[in-house]
């Protein structure tokens, strides 16, 4: 935005910086917190400290600085509230979880090492965030975010005090524990859970599969094809007692196969023609199937025993879950798998949409990063990074709630 659109906007970022950034304690801080949104939303190639507070009017670079940087505001309860209004205001059919990569010099920025970078498709020298957005086909806004640990940090306790990582933030988490504990937090502000939508770096993952179940959410996740399963019909063997140590445990009679494998094997014939939503160039449209399979593998042997009571009791049965897989018109084999614990009597047009609803936080992304600056913070801490990312999501959640309704920063 041009500097006279954001000062027209002022009186309504300041009602909205009222509202959501009410728990910040003085006033000086929530003024600061509304300079910082302002600065964000400012046409500019940079949305770091300096360059901002050069453009505004009324900026002032020392205390910027120190609000990002030094000031000890707590970004949770901000975020919390943002989560609530966007939650209200948009309707979100998923939560979509998602990681991203800010590339990154040096080796003092907090949780920076050479890990694989998707801004840049290889690997590089980068930190990593792993965020939740609430999506519909036609709005979408960051909810929570968590900076991504690697181990050669969280094994330096040293190094991560020097950058500010609190004590109970220093032991390593994957990135989908990161996740459910975010969800868990979700969980705390009494927000309603949708169905779960993540790509395959998640839903190859049996823990976080089984970490979702355990907390009574519904997901749909994609998978890469690469991942074994029996088919609905298979059942397991228990082979005769010998007489001699442990009873043997149930076994299929057939090895798992790839859950590409068993896609194919259904034929095209029997795929259905979906349209999933309205495309810039018409219908986004393609062929859609949904088949019944039992996840196999270590981890999902290991996740059905401790749910079947434990190695000795379990009765050798895998679950079933839900496979949809999508084979486009004019490939010679499918393309696209997800797996869901939804049942599989679920209208296919409904598990399509919301398997295909990962593509909204694309937009979310361009917008955060080419347009609000969100991998321009230059500082180095724990603290700055949070404050950051917290206060480009509530300038991303103030545009999103004016595109929805121009009178949306009424606080509800």
């Amino acid at each position: 935005m041009r500097l006279g659109e954001v000062e027209r906007l002022r009186g309504e970022i300041s009602e909205f910086v009222a509202d959501v950034f009410a728990s910040l304690p003085r006033r000086d801080q929530r003024g600061w917190g509304g300079c910082y949104l302002r600065g964000l939303m400012l046409d500019g190639r940079r949305k770091s400290v300096q360059p901002m507070a050069e453009r505004l009017p009324d900026g002032n670079m020392q205390a910027l600085q120190q609000f990002v940087n030094q000031s000890p505001w707590d970004p949770l309860p901000v975020r919390r509230r943002i989560a609530e209004r966007l939650s209200g205001a948009i309707g979100p059919e998923v939560w979509v979880i998602d990681d991203v990569s800010f590339p990154k010099c040096g080796t003092a920025s907090v949780g920076v090492a050479r890990q694989y970078c998707g801004a840049l498709g290889k690997r590089s020298n980068c930190q990593v965030a792993v965020s939740v957005h609430a999506a519909t086909d036609t709005a979408s806004c960051p909810l929570d975010w968590q900076l991504y640990l690697p181990r050669e940090w969280t094994e330096e306790p040293d190094r991560c005090h020097r950058a500010g990582v609190p004590d109970e933030a220093v032991g390593h988490q994957e990135k989908w524990r990161l996740a459910l504990g975010m969800l868990d937090t979700f969980a705390g502000w009494e927000l309603e859970a949708p169905v779960v939508v993540a790509d395959a770096s998640y839903g190859v993952s049996t823990p976080f599969r089984t970490g979702l179940e355990e907390r009574g959410l519904s997901y749909v996740l994609a998978l890469t094809g690469k991942e074994v399963a029996h088919a609905e019909e298979a059942e397991p063997h228990r082979p005769a007692y010998g007489g001699l140590g442990p009873p043997t445990l149930p076994r299929y009679r057939t090895p798992p196969r790839a859950v590409s494998a068993l896609a194919e094997e259904t034929g095209p014939e029997q795929f259905t023609e979906v349209t999933w939503r309205q495309g810039s160039k018409g219908p986004m449209t393609s062929r859609f199937t949904i088949l019944t399979i039992r996840p196999a593998g270590k981890q999902s042997l290991a996740a059905a025993q401790t749910a079947g009571g434990g190695r000795n009791r379990w009765d050798g049965i895998l679950p079933t879950r839900t496979l949809l897989v999508e084979w486009p018109h004019g490939q010679n084999t499918p393309t696209g798998y997800w797996i869901s614990n939804l049942p599989a009597t679920t209208p296919i047009a409904d598990l399509v949409r919301w398997a295909k609803m990962r593509w909204r936080i694309e937009h979310d992304y361009r917008e955060l990063k080419h347009g609000l600056g969100l991998d321009h913070f230059e500082g180095r801490t724990w603290r700055g990074w949070h404050h950051h990312v917290t206060l480009v999501t509530a300038a991303q959640a103030f545009l999103t709630l004016r595109r929805l309704d121009p009178k949306a920063h009424t606080p509800a």
